[in-house]
C-alpha cells in the first residue's frame, strides 16, 4: 500500500466552512478510481494549506492520478503548484473495521 500527502499553499487563507464547500465540489472525481482506497481532504489550522492523505493500492496507481493534468486542475482551482509525496505503508490500522492490514 501507498499513501501520498499532498499539499498546497493558498493564495489567501479559508475558512473550514469554504474548505468543505470546495473539497464537496471535487470529492466525487475521486470516486470509483482505481486502487484508490480513500482520500482524506485536509485543511491548516490557519486556513493557508490544503491537500489531501490518500491510500493506494500501489505507487503505479497513485502515479496515474498526479499526472500533469491533475496539477494543472490544482493551478487553476487553487492558483498554486501542488506537492505530491511518496510513502509505503506496509501496515495499516482500521478501527473501523476491527482490522490490521498488511501489503502482503
Amino acid at each position: 500500500m501507498i499513501t501520498v500527502f499532498t499539499t498546497f499553499s493558498l493564495q489567501k487563507p479559508i475558512t473550514r466552512e469554504e474548505a468543505r464547500t470546495i473539497f464537496k465540489s471535487t470529492a466525487p472525481k475521486y470516486q470509483g478510481v482505481q486502487g484508490l482506497f480513500r482520500k482524506v481532504y485536509v485543511l491548516s489550522e490557519d486556513g493557508a494549506t490544503a491537500g489531501g492523505v490518500y491510500l493506494w493500492n500501489s505507487r503505479a496507481e497513485a502515479e496515474a492520478t498526479y499526472t500533469e493534468s491533475w496539477r494543472a486542475f490544482v493551478r487553476e482551482k487553487y492558483g498554486t503548484e501542488p506537492t505530491v509525496i511518496y510513502f509505503e505503508s506496509p501496515v495499516l490500522v482500521d478501527n473501523v473495521t476491527g482490522q490490521v492490514l498488511t501489503d502482503e
